[in-house]
């Protein structure tokens, strides 16, 4: 009898990791797109954006003692719950600059995902990020 309830306890944990597995799969598999009807959205819209980016961006000092400035245009993909992910450069500008708009992308809240003829969907969004000393 123990050995019956260990077996199904195995297998309903082998269902659910199975389970668990496609869904990520299904999730990474979706195409991502350019544009859409409705393009994601940052909570609270363009200005607590910019309010977010304004509070948390640290000017790397190595940048600061080099006078450096420029606009550093990073891409990801909004997911359809909302998740930032695959956060690159596009465009570079200075390494320490680029790692500081990398890591405060990577930090921002769940987004209003895009949505494609009613459906939510994954789209790639372009932020340039300027710093100015």
């Amino acid at each position: 009898m123990k050995k019956l309830i260990l077996m199904s306890f195995m297998a309903v944990c082998c269902l659910m990791t199975a389970n668990a597995q496609k869904t990520v799969v299904s999730q990474t598999n979706q195409k991502v797109y350019d544009e859409v009807e409705q393009m994601p959205e940052y909570p609270g819209g363009m200005p607590a954006m910019i309010e977010f980016l304004q509070t948390n961006i640290n000017y790397p000092e190595d940048a600061v003692k080099q006078k450096v400035e420029g606009r550093v245009m990073v891409q990801f993909v909004v997911e359809t719950d909302g998740s930032v992910s695959d956060v690159h450069v596009a465009k570079q500008v200075f390494p320490s600059l680029d790692a500081e708009a990398i890591r405060v992308v990577q930090a921002m809240p769940k987004w209003m995902p895009g949505r494609e003829k009613g459906r939510v969907v994954r789209v790639k969004y372009n932020l340039p990020i300027v710093f100015r000393m």
